[in-house]
């Protein structure tokens, strides 16, 4: 990718889909200016994958750091963008770049809908997730889990729950509700290797006998699905734990129980079959309801995104061009739009989670980003010069101090590396040791550079 001319791009967050686009702009020679509102970037990379995958995490965070330390690059961490935040959107389009790329994530929550979602005990994989990766707000929260932890969900996300329950928290017993049957689980058989030693192997068996004539009914042979599910549980990494953790095929959560502290005692369940759907399936309730005791429930019922963040808006997601360009990739589908004024919004574009809420993970974000960064390029090809870079970055410093905001440059986050690893295998964090707390990171960075 190459231009003749330098233009100035603001990226709107720094997971992995943000740092994509701001990589290929940076390589074609543009300035790019980088607002997250965390203090460290990485997003997802930072604060979604397992902390004791060292050597993904790394490996990312030394491309990031490369990026980061380019000339063009300028970096402003504890900044966060959105209504009532210290930059509006009409803020950030006002510094006079030459484009604006959303990266910001899929921040937003989806409703549980189920009877007794307020419960105490009662959490969101997403909160549970940012807990034990210690992202401020999150981190020195309590999540109290009780002895038997019902899960929501078959894939990758209810698997590193079910990690930190079985190796971290050591409960007593988790258990996967899934509304589909065994064939219709979505985790990668690697990643089951981090909990298949605390796996009750005997209360699997039972549960497939339970449910193996609805699985016949469908054509699914319950004895080669076992087999074939068990047979993934090799490689286990040690048991640390007594935990056991098990599996309900076949149920849907329609209520939590609660006892009189509103405090979580069981889920009311309905038992599901499985209806042929084309070359899969689908759930059926059979409106037979029973109880199934637990202590806690986590929901990993996906993302939606921040509808507080000023841009357009509808049904969980931020608005894209619905007019197809035709183009490849398509240029339509990363420009925002205001569907009031049957228009794109000159010069913004969305990329990653915030165009898309929780397709794929570190690699579909990264493809997203370097995508955005194509159509951002064409864009540029279409229009006259933007803004020098140090009329937009004068513009940003003063509005920031207007708003008593406190920026983090690459500076900062080299105090803050060097302060952490200096409590590397001190504490009980899992995988490296971090600040869980904005304010300790800022004053710590405060007095490095002093």
């Amino acid at each position: 990718m190459s231009t003749a001319q330098s233009q100035v791009v603001i990226v709107v967050g720094a997971g992995p889909a943000g740092m994509a686009v701001a990589g290929s702009m940076a390589k074609a020679g543009h300035q790019v200016i980088i607002l997250n509102r965390d203090i460290k970037f990485g997003g997802l990379a930072e604060y979604g994958i397992f902390p004791a995958k060292l050597k993904l995490r790394g490996g990312l965070r030394k491309q990031y750091w490369d990026l980061l330390e380019q000339p063009n690059v300028h970096y402003f961490g504890n900044v966060s963008v959105g209504n009532g935040k210290d930059l509006t959107v009409d803020d950030v389009r006002g510094l006079g770049a030459g484009a604006v790329v959303f990266t910001i994530g899929a921040q937003g929550t989806k409703a549980i809908g189920v009877e007794g979602d307020s419960a105490k005990g009662v959490y969101h994989a997403k909160d549970v997730v940012y807990h034990f990766n210690r992202l401020p707000g999150f981190g020195d929260r309590p999540f109290e889990m009780g002895n038997h932890v019902a899960v929501i969900g078959a894939g990758d996300v209810m698997v590193d729950i079910a990690h930190w329950l079985t190796r971290y928290k050591k409960v007593e017993r988790v258990t996967a509700i899934v509304r589909r049957g065994p064939v219709e689980r979505k985790y990668n058989p690697k990643e089951i290797r981090s909990v298949c030693a605390n796996m009750d192997v005997d209360g699997i068996k039972k549960e497939f006998e339970r449910i193996k004539d609805r699985m016949a009914a469908v054509g699914q042979k319950a004895d080669e699905v076992l087999k074939g599910l068990t047979d993934e549980f090799t490689k286990c990494e040690p048991s640390v734990s007594e935990t056991k953790m098990g599996f309900k095929f076949l149920a849907s959560p329609k209520r939590i129980l609660v006892d009189g502290n509103n405090r979580v005692r069981g889920l009311e369940m309905e038992d599901n079959k499985l209806d042929p759907k084309g070359d899969d399936t689908v759930a059926v309730g059979l409106k037979q309801l029973y109880e199934f005791p637990c202590d806690s429930v986590v929901f990993a019922v996906g993302d939606k995104v921040d509808e507080t963040v000023g841009l357009p808006y509808k049904g969980g997601m931020f608005i894209t061009n619905p007019n197809r360009t035709g183009n490849d990739p398509d240029d339509a589908l990363f420009q925002a739009y205001d569907e009031q004024a049957g228009k794109v919004i000159e010069g913004v574009f969305l990329a990653g989670w915030a165009r898309k809420a929780s397709e794929g993970l570190v690699g579909v974000a990264k493809r997203d980003g370097d995508w955005c960064a194509e159509v951002v390029e064409r864009y540029f090809a279409t229009k006259n010069s933007g803004g020098q870079v140090k009329d937009v970055l004068d513009r940003l410093h003063a509005l920031l101090k207007v708003r008593k905001s406190h920026p983090v440059d690459v500076k900062g986050l080299r105090v803050l590396e060097a302060a952490e690893k200096t409590y590397q295998g001190t504490s009980d964090c899992i995988g490296e040791f971090k600040y869980a707390s904005n304010k300790e990171m800022a004053e710590l960075i405060i007095r490095g550079k002093a």
